[in-house]
Protein backbone atom coordinates (compact mmCIF):
# COMPACT_ATOMS: atom_id res chain seq x y z
CA UNK A 1 0.00 0.00 0.00
CA UNK A 2 1.47 3.49 -1.16
CA UNK A 3 1.28 6.90 -0.10
CA UNK A 4 -2.77 7.51 -1.31
CA UNK A 5 -3.49 4.62 1.20
CA UNK A 6 -1.46 6.27 3.95
CA UNK A 7 -3.33 9.67 3.42
CA UNK A 8 -6.83 8.23 3.11
CA UNK A 9 -5.87 6.38 6.38
CA UNK A 10 -4.47 9.65 8.12
CA UNK A 11 -7.44 12.33 6.76
CA UNK A 12 -10.03 13.55 8.64
CA UNK A 13 -13.09 12.07 6.79
CA UNK A 14 -15.57 14.97 6.97
CA UNK A 15 -18.46 14.79 4.80
CA UNK A 16 -19.56 17.98 2.98
CA UNK A 17 -21.95 19.07 5.48
CA UNK A 18 -25.43 18.78 5.12
CA UNK A 19 -27.36 16.70 2.40
CA UNK A 20 -28.43 20.03 0.34
CA UNK A 21 -24.80 20.95 0.36
CA UNK A 22 -23.77 17.43 -0.93
CA UNK A 23 -26.38 17.67 -4.06
CA UNK A 24 -25.13 21.16 -4.60
CA UNK A 25 -21.39 20.37 -5.47
CA UNK A 26 -22.64 17.31 -6.87
CA UNK A 27 -24.82 18.86 -9.12
CA UNK A 28 -22.18 21.44 -10.32
CA UNK A 29 -19.89 18.30 -11.18
CA UNK A 30 -22.40 16.84 -13.16
CA UNK A 31 -23.27 20.25 -15.06
CA UNK A 32 -19.18 20.59 -15.80
CA UNK A 33 -18.84 17.05 -16.88
CA UNK A 34 -21.81 17.33 -19.12
CA UNK A 35 -20.73 20.64 -20.60
CA UNK A 36 -17.57 19.31 -21.39
CA UNK A 37 -18.39 15.96 -22.78
CA UNK A 38 -21.95 15.68 -23.74
CA UNK A 39 -24.96 14.90 -21.93
CA UNK A 40 -25.08 11.55 -22.72
CA UNK A 41 -24.02 9.34 -20.12
CA UNK A 42 -23.29 6.08 -22.44
CA UNK A 43 -20.73 8.65 -24.53
CA UNK A 44 -19.53 10.16 -21.61
CA UNK A 45 -17.54 7.92 -18.86
CA UNK A 46 -16.75 10.92 -16.81
CA UNK A 47 -20.30 11.91 -16.23
CA UNK A 48 -21.29 8.29 -16.09
CA UNK A 49 -18.74 8.04 -13.10
CA UNK A 50 -20.14 11.13 -11.76
CA UNK A 51 -23.98 9.36 -12.12
CA UNK A 52 -22.75 6.64 -10.09
CA UNK A 53 -21.43 9.10 -7.13
CA UNK A 54 -24.33 10.91 -6.74
CA UNK A 55 -26.57 7.75 -6.59
CA UNK A 56 -24.56 6.41 -4.11
CA UNK A 57 -25.20 9.39 -1.98
CA UNK A 58 -28.89 8.84 -2.50
CA UNK A 59 -29.06 12.41 -4.75
CA UNK A 60 -32.55 12.29 -6.44
CA UNK A 61 -32.69 11.04 -9.78
CA UNK A 62 -34.79 14.42 -11.02
CA UNK A 63 -31.71 16.74 -9.28
CA UNK A 64 -29.22 14.63 -11.27
CA UNK A 65 -31.39 15.29 -14.69
CA UNK A 66 -32.16 18.65 -13.54
CA UNK A 67 -27.82 19.17 -13.12
CA UNK A 68 -27.37 17.40 -16.30
CA UNK A 69 -29.88 19.57 -18.30
CA UNK A 70 -28.66 22.88 -17.37
CA UNK A 71 -25.46 22.53 -19.53
CA UNK A 72 -27.42 22.39 -22.68
CA UNK A 73 -29.39 25.34 -21.63
CA UNK A 74 -28.34 28.81 -23.44
CA UNK A 75 -30.02 30.94 -20.59
CA UNK A 76 -27.60 29.54 -17.84
CA UNK A 77 -24.15 30.84 -16.60
CA UNK A 78 -21.28 28.55 -17.63
CA UNK A 79 -19.37 26.88 -13.98
CA UNK A 80 -15.73 27.99 -14.30
CA UNK A 81 -12.99 25.11 -12.08
CA UNK A 82 -11.05 27.96 -10.65
CA UNK A 83 -8.24 26.15 -8.12
CA UNK A 84 -7.11 28.80 -5.46
CA UNK A 85 -3.87 28.36 -3.38
CA UNK A 86 -2.54 29.71 -0.57
CA UNK A 87 -1.06 29.25 3.57
CA UNK A 88 -2.89 28.93 6.49
CA UNK A 89 -1.78 29.94 9.81
CA UNK A 90 1.82 27.82 11.10
CA UNK A 91 2.69 27.37 7.56
CA UNK A 92 -0.10 25.10 6.23
CA UNK A 93 -0.46 24.88 2.48
CA UNK A 94 -3.44 25.07 1.20
CA UNK A 95 -5.48 24.31 -2.17
CA UNK A 96 -8.93 24.72 -2.68
CA UNK A 97 -10.97 23.79 -5.88
CA UNK A 98 -13.99 25.74 -6.76
CA UNK A 99 -16.83 25.74 -9.13
CA UNK A 100 -17.84 28.91 -10.21
CA UNK A 101 -20.12 30.81 -12.18
CA UNK A 102 -18.79 34.64 -10.25
CA UNK A 103 -15.16 34.13 -10.01
CA UNK A 104 -15.40 37.87 -8.77
CA UNK A 105 -17.62 36.68 -5.90
CA UNK A 106 -15.60 32.96 -4.73
CA UNK A 107 -11.85 35.25 -5.13
CA UNK A 108 -12.90 37.50 -2.74
CA UNK A 109 -14.37 35.37 -0.37
CA UNK A 110 -11.32 32.66 -0.54
CA UNK A 111 -9.66 35.68 0.49
CA UNK A 112 -11.44 37.26 2.96
CA UNK A 113 -10.90 33.30 4.86
CA UNK A 114 -7.32 33.05 4.46
CA UNK A 115 -6.96 37.12 5.74
CA UNK A 116 -9.16 36.34 8.45
CA UNK A 117 -7.89 33.52 10.04
CA UNK A 118 -4.14 34.51 9.70
CA UNK A 119 -3.35 33.14 6.43
CA UNK A 120 -2.49 34.76 3.02
CA UNK A 121 -3.78 34.03 -0.30
CA UNK A 122 -1.32 32.76 -2.83
CA UNK A 123 -0.24 33.30 -6.37
CA UNK A 124 -1.13 30.40 -9.03
CA UNK A 125 1.89 27.70 -8.41
CA UNK A 126 2.63 28.47 -5.28
CA UNK A 127 1.35 25.28 -3.22
CA UNK A 128 0.10 23.06 -5.97
CA UNK A 129 3.56 21.32 -6.61
CA UNK A 130 3.35 20.43 -3.20
CA UNK A 131 0.12 17.87 -3.93
CA UNK A 132 -0.06 15.43 -6.77
CA UNK A 133 -3.30 15.22 -8.74
CA UNK A 134 -4.51 11.39 -8.62
CA UNK A 135 -8.09 9.85 -9.80
CA UNK A 136 -9.78 7.70 -7.20
CA UNK A 137 -12.40 5.35 -7.81
CA UNK A 138 -14.69 3.20 -5.20
CA UNK A 139 -15.81 -0.27 -6.24
CA UNK A 140 -17.93 -3.00 -4.34
CA UNK A 141 -15.83 -5.33 -2.26
CA UNK A 142 -17.13 -8.95 -3.26
CA UNK A 143 -16.81 -12.38 -2.46
CA UNK A 144 -13.57 -13.56 -4.20
CA UNK A 145 -12.16 -9.69 -4.84
CA UNK A 146 -8.90 -9.74 -4.35
CA UNK A 147 -7.25 -5.73 -4.06
CA UNK A 148 -3.23 -6.63 -4.52
CA UNK A 149 -4.32 -9.19 -7.18
CA UNK A 150 -6.79 -6.19 -8.83
CA UNK A 151 -3.53 -4.00 -8.62
CA UNK A 152 -1.23 -6.19 -10.43
CA UNK A 153 -3.97 -6.50 -13.06
CA UNK A 154 -4.25 -2.73 -12.94
CA UNK A 155 -0.78 -1.68 -13.82
CA UNK A 156 -1.05 -1.63 -17.58
CA UNK A 157 -3.89 0.93 -16.78
CA UNK A 158 -2.04 3.46 -14.42
CA UNK A 159 -3.53 1.77 -11.36
CA UNK A 160 -0.55 2.34 -8.59
CA UNK A 161 -2.61 2.13 -5.09
CA UNK A 162 -5.73 -0.67 -4.64
CA UNK A 163 -6.78 -1.27 -0.95
CA UNK A 164 -9.78 -2.49 0.90
CA UNK A 165 -11.64 -0.52 3.38
CA UNK A 166 -14.14 -2.57 4.63
CA UNK A 167 -16.97 -2.93 1.72
CA UNK A 168 -15.34 -1.17 -0.70
CA UNK A 169 -12.29 -1.37 -2.58
CA UNK A 170 -10.11 1.82 -3.42
CA UNK A 171 -8.29 2.38 -6.57
CA UNK A 172 -6.16 5.27 -7.54
CA UNK A 173 -4.18 6.17 -10.24
CA UNK A 174 -2.58 9.03 -12.32
CA UNK A 175 -4.61 11.33 -13.10
CA UNK A 176 -4.54 11.20 -16.61
CA UNK A 177 -5.82 7.23 -16.49
CA UNK A 178 -9.49 7.80 -15.44
CA UNK A 179 -10.39 6.65 -18.65
CA UNK A 180 -8.54 3.45 -18.78
CA UNK A 181 -9.29 2.53 -15.29
CA UNK A 182 -12.80 3.03 -15.97
CA UNK A 183 -12.86 1.59 -18.79
CA UNK A 184 -11.41 -1.92 -17.19
CA UNK A 185 -13.76 -1.83 -14.30
CA UNK A 186 -16.59 -1.30 -16.77
CA UNK A 187 -15.35 -4.09 -18.98
CA UNK A 188 -14.94 -6.76 -15.85
CA UNK A 189 -17.98 -6.20 -14.11
CA UNK A 190 -16.71 -4.50 -11.16
CA UNK A 191 -19.65 -2.62 -9.14
CA UNK A 192 -18.72 1.05 -9.63
CA UNK A 193 -19.54 3.34 -6.65
CA UNK A 194 -17.77 6.48 -7.56
CA UNK A 195 -15.04 8.05 -8.84
CA UNK A 196 -13.25 11.38 -8.76
CA UNK A 197 -10.11 13.01 -8.06
CA UNK A 198 -8.43 14.03 -5.05
CA UNK A 199 -5.04 15.57 -4.01
CA UNK A 200 -2.43 14.17 -2.16
CA UNK A 201 0.13 15.85 -0.55
CA UNK A 202 3.62 15.03 -1.70
CA UNK A 203 5.94 15.57 1.38
CA UNK A 204 5.32 14.96 5.21
CA UNK A 205 2.14 15.94 6.40
CA UNK A 206 2.50 18.73 9.29
CA UNK A 207 2.41 18.02 12.68
CA UNK A 208 0.36 20.59 14.53
CA UNK A 209 -0.49 21.24 18.65
CA UNK A 210 -4.04 20.41 18.94
CA UNK A 211 -4.84 24.54 19.65
CA UNK A 212 -3.07 24.78 16.22
CA UNK A 213 -5.60 22.07 14.63
CA UNK A 214 -8.22 23.64 16.77
CA UNK A 215 -7.51 27.02 14.73
CA UNK A 216 -6.59 25.52 11.26
CA UNK A 217 -10.16 23.61 11.30
CA UNK A 218 -11.63 26.91 11.52
CA UNK A 219 -10.51 28.37 8.60
CA UNK A 220 -11.29 24.79 7.30
CA UNK A 221 -14.98 24.93 8.13
CA UNK A 222 -15.13 28.23 6.32
CA UNK A 223 -13.93 26.84 3.19
CA UNK A 224 -16.60 23.61 3.61
CA UNK A 225 -19.21 26.59 4.16
CA UNK A 226 -18.91 28.38 1.09
CA UNK A 227 -20.70 27.27 -1.76
CA UNK A 228 -18.49 27.79 -4.46
CA UNK A 229 -16.10 25.37 -3.13
CA UNK A 230 -15.95 21.78 -3.99
CA UNK A 231 -12.58 20.56 -2.32
CA UNK A 232 -10.04 21.16 0.15
CA UNK A 233 -6.62 20.12 0.80
CA UNK A 234 -4.33 20.79 3.19
CA UNK A 235 -0.73 19.21 4.54
CA UNK A 236 -1.57 19.29 7.90
CA UNK A 237 -1.49 15.60 9.60
CA UNK A 238 -5.35 15.31 11.19
CA UNK A 239 -4.79 11.74 13.29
Amino acid sequence: MGRAFEYRKERKMKRWGNMSRVFTRLGKELTIAAKSGGADPESNPRLRAIIQTARAENMPKDNIERAIKRAVEKDQNDYKEVVYEGYGPHGIAFLIETATDNPTRTVANIRSYFNKHNGSLGTSGSVEFMFERKCVFKIKNTDGLDAENLELELIDAGGDDVFADGDEVIIYGAFESYGAIQKYIEEHGLELISGGFERIPVGELKEMSPAQKAELEKLIDKFDDDDDVQNVYHNMREA
